[in-house]
């Protein structure tokens, strides 16, 4: 009986967690634009999303901030990873709490201290300033993976390499990058993720000229919701999907890979 009552709570939860998504997802295969009733399957909303040179011009903003921050934060972060790792125990401790206010802080608090500072320097808002924002808030999440990688690995190898004659970048793309590279691809996929869903920070640093999808569906709400609308966001939903499931099955692949 016990079994029975947890399948029916996680079922449940699973239902009001997804359904709206299910529901969303057959909306955009609808060929009637009212919600109310079916009008058939069909793909034409996906073909006009296509042809909406405002929500594709979004899409290539919101793909290349996403795809440069993420760069970008997992040098910096990785690079504050070897710092943190040399310091001592209590300065790392400090630094590393440091680092989690960003994730633990509000987005409306970040987004508005954000755009306070972009005008105390007379910043021009726009692509770069959604960008460095972006940087900003990933930098704690690759810091997040990279640094239990990093403290796992055998410092000695590293000081071996020395001793054979290595110079620093060389022994450390040698020795030290592969044995991370797993938390540097973790922090990277999932400083996309986040970069790609990313709407309050945005909004508060985005200039007049710049929209991401997130900032444009947005703005198309106010106007009605259009069926092109439904499309975008069942491959926004896909995207991330795809996304987690390679940050998740990753590891079991390298455990499969061990275990033979």
């Amino acid at each position: 009986m016990k079994h029975t009552i947890q399948k029916i709570y996680i079922g449940l939860i699973l239902i009001l967690l997804y359904a709206p998504i299910a529901t969303l997802i057959v909306l955009s295969f609808n060929a009637s634009k009212t919600r109310a009733k079916w009008g058939g399957f069909t793909l034409k909303w996906y073909g006009e999303l296509f042809q909406n040179e405002a929500i594709m011009g979004a899409l290539t903003h919101t793909l290349l901030i996403a795809f440069l921050s993420a760069v970008i934060a997992s040098v910096i972060g990785t690079a504050a990873c070897l710092g943190i790792l040399h310091m001592r125990k209590r300065t790392r401790t400090i630094f590393l709490g440091i680092t989690n206010i960003p994730m633990l802080n509000a987005d409306i608090v970040t987004g508005i201290s954000l755009m306070l500072l972009y005008l105390a320097f007379g910043a021009s808002f726009g692509f770069s300033t959604v960008l460095m924002a972006h940087i900003t808030f990933n930098i704690p999440y690759v810091i997040l993976s990279v640094m239990p990688k990093l403290s796992q690995m055998n410092y000695s190898t590293y000081e071996a390499g020395l001793d054979l004659g290595g110079s620093p970048a060389y022994v450390f793309f040698v020795i030290v990058f592969p044995e991370i590279f797993p938390g540097i691809l973790s922090g990277f996929l999932m400083a996309f993720t986040m970069s790609l869903d990313d709407f309050i920070i945005t909004h508060f640093t985005k200039g007049p000229g710049i929209d991401t999808l997130s900032t444009k569906i947005y703005t198309e709400l106010k106007k009605g919701i259009k069926p092109e609308i439904y499309s975008l966001s069942t491959l926004l939903f896909l995207s991330v999907l795809i996304l987690l499931l390679i940050i998740n099955l990753k590891p079991d692949k390298r455990k499969e890979m061990t275990a033979q």
